[in-house]
């Protein structure tokens, strides 16, 4: 098959590399730098040098915020039957463009990315497609995250966007704000230490990355709970109600059985 990915950051470096020895795979990315690492593959830096190439399925790798834009500046050098796909963390807007864009599509979201995932190995990773999707390519990524022997769920548009805004959502805003109230510690413990190594990788993330997960419509609500328990949690430890501490803990540890 030949296969267009749109972008040359990470998630965009992985696809080429996953699929550069099975299909036909060129890379749309103006800048550059960032095609020095890649190989076997066709290098194209302006949307109209894909029209000769002409693919039969685009995956669109580039952050949120240019998705639909880096759609629009390659649909006028597509062939009809050619299937368009996004992996964005956030699907918002994309099911309207889609309806409107005359071309066939599929989205997914792979639930892990190279900053925390053994990319060798995501035998314990997740990864959704959204059931709205274009039949055959559906089957395509379905059978690539087989391969991968990636967890696959399928949720609509919506049900994506609040499984994300629940599970990126609260971690991502949890390790934020942890890491904004940090300070140099001599002698950290182990778990000081392990949440210092969480928010280190969250935030060597691209900005854009956490920008669309916490900007997630459905993120909000999240939030606000997370500052409900807090409140109670600060009742609790003002009044040194030990009592108050055992019940909020044991309900904390049947939340995560």
């Amino acid at each position: 098959m030949k296969i267009l990915i749109l972008g040359a950051g990470k998630m965009g470096s992985f696809f080429t590399n996953l699929l550069s020895f099975d299909h036909e795979v060129a890379v749309l990315e103006n800048d550059p730098k960032r095609l020095r690492f890649i190989y076997n593959v066709l290098r194209f830096q302006k949307p109209e040098e894909i029209a000769e190439f002409a693919p039969e399925l685009v995956i669109n790798c580039v952050t949120l915020n240019y998705t639909i834009d880096a759609f629009q500046a390659v649909l006028p050098y597509l062939q009809p039957y050619c299937i368009i796909s996004d992996i964005t963390s956030v699907k918002t807007n994309l099911q309207e463009f889609y309806k409107d864009c005359g071309f066939p599509y599929v989205s997914t979201h792979p639930m892990f990315g190279p900053t925390f995932a053994n990319l060798g190995n995501l035998q314990k990773e997740n990864t959704i497609i959204i059931s709205e999707g274009d039949h055959l390519g559906k089957i395509f990524f379905k059978d690539l995250y087989d391969k991968l022997k990636l967890n696959i769920f399928e949720y609509t548009f919506d049900e994506h966007d609040q499984v994300v805004a629940y599970s990126l959502g609260i971690p991502f805003a949890s390790t934020i704000v942890f890491a904004s109230i940090m300070k140099h510690q001599d002698a950290p413990g182990t778990t000081f230490k392990r949440h210092m190594k969480i928010a280190r990788g969250l935030l060597s993330e691209d900005d854009y990355l956490l920008t669309e997960i916490l900007f997630n419509p459905r993120t909000p609500g999240q939030i606000q709970q997370i500052q409900k328990e807090l409140t109670v949690l600060q009742d609790i430890i003002a009044k040194k109600d030990t009592q108050g501490m055992k019940e909020y803990l044991t309900k904390m540890r049947k939340n995560i059985e």
